[in-house]
C-alpha cells in the first residue's frame, strides 16, 4: 500500500491527497476456517530460568510458555483518495488478500458487503487481485490469473477490467478523481517492482519450494521453472 500511495500522491496533488486506512478484525482462534488462512504465529518457548523447588522438596517439572490465542487481529489496509478541501472520499482502492478472498462472514461476505455499498455510491471503487487462489466476483471469475477492476462512482455503466496472466506485464490502470479531472495512471508493474525491492523478496522467498496452488498451466509451469533456474544460476555465479 505504501508503494501505491507513493505512486499516486504526487499525481493527485494539490487538490486531492492519498490516505492509507485500515480495518481490524478480531479473530476467534477456535474458528477452523481461520486456521486455513492465518499462519500459526505463536511461539512456544522454555522459561529462561528453572522454577524453584516446592516446599516439599519435589522438583516441579519445567513448563513450556505458550502465548494465549485470544485477541488475534487481522489488519486490512486500503487507500482512500480524498478531496483536500471537503475531505470527501473520492476513490477507494483495495488490494485483495488471502483473508478477504476466503469464505466466511468475517471475510469474503464482509468484503462483498463493502464492495456493494461503495459501488452503489458516488465513490469510485478499484480492486486489484494479484492472487490466483481464493474466491472472485462472478463478473471476473475464471477470466485470467489476475485482474484489476474499476467501478466509476455514480454510474450504472460497465466495469472497466484489466485482465492479465502470469507471463504478462502488469498493466497501467486508470485512477479516477472528480468528473472535471483527468484520470491519473497507476503503473502496477512499477509498483510491484518497487515492493519487491523494498521488501528484499529476492532474499526472503524460497523459489526452490513448490509453487503454491492452484496448479499452473503446463506452459506457465515450464516458463516459471526456466526463470527460476536462470535466477538460481545467476545467484550462484555472483
Amino acid at each position: 500500500m505504501n508503494s501505491i500511495s507513493d505512486s499516486l500522491a504526487e499525481l493527485v496533488s494539490p487538490d486531492f491527497y492519498v490516505d492509507i486506512q485500515q480495518h481490524v478484525t478480531i479473530l476467534n482462534p477456535e474458528d477452523e476456517a481461520i486456521r486455513h488462512v492465518i499462519p500459526d504465529v505463536y511461539v512456544a518457548e522454555q522459561p529462561p530460568v528453572a522454577p524453584p523447588p516446592s516446599r516439599t522438596g519435589a522438583v516441579i517439572t519445567q513448563p513450556t510458555l505458550v502465548e494465549p490465542l485470544e485477541q488475534l487481529e487481522i489488519h486490512e489496509r486500503f487507500l482512500e483518495i480524498r478531496d483536500r478541501r471537503s475531505r470527501e472520499v473520492i476513490t477507494i482502492l483495495e488490494v485483495l488478500s488471502t483473508w478477504n478472498k476466503a469464505a466466511g462472514k468475517d471475510r469474503w461476505d464482509t468484503f462483498q458487503t463493502k464492495r456493494r455499498q461503495v459501488m452503489a455510491s458516488h465513490t469510485h471503487w478499484i480492486e486489484i487481485d494479484l492472487l490466483r487462489a481464493g474466491r472472485r466476483p462472478a463478473e471476473v471469475a475464471g477470466k485470467s490469473d489476475y485482474y484489476a477492476l474499476l467501478k466509476r462512482g455514480g454510474t450504472i455503466g460497465p466495469y472497466e477490467v484489466w485482465h492479465f496472466d502470469l507471463r504478462d506485464r502488469l498493466p497501467t490502470i486508470a485512477v479516477p478523481l472528480r468528473a472535471s479531472y483527468e484520470d491519473v495512471p497507476l503503473d502496477l508493474s512499477a509498483v510491484l517492482t518497487d515492493v519487491y525491492r523494498r521488501a528484499r523478496y529476492a532474499e526472503s522467498i524460497d523459489y526452490m519450494s513448490d509453487i503454491p496452488s492452484p496448479r499452473l498451466r503446463p506452459a506457465d509451469r515450464q516458463w516459471a521453472s526456466k526463470r527460476i533456474r536462470n535466477w538460481a544460476d545467476k545467484r550462484l555465479s555472483q
